[in-house]
């Protein structure tokens, strides 16, 4: 995909629609929520810039 910024987007939160958010993670990881409490929970876990899908390598594995 090009011209998708990784972050979260969310619509339909002023409208009388039920909300949707979509996050794009840096390392391509897609999630979507519907739903006030699911859009909720999903804008709080997500972070720009910060992938929680891969796990740094430490101790002799890195060596």
């Amino acid at each position: 995909m090009t011209g998708i910024q990784p972050g979260p987007t969310v619509r339909g939160l002023d409208r009388n629609e039920i909300p949707v958010a979509d996050w794009l993670c840096a390392c391509g990881h897609h999630e979507r929520a519907r739903g006030r409490s699911a859009v909720t929970e999903l804008t709080t876990r997500a972070r720009v810039q910060q992938c929680p899908h891969t796990t740094p390598i430490t101790g002799r594995a890195a060596a």
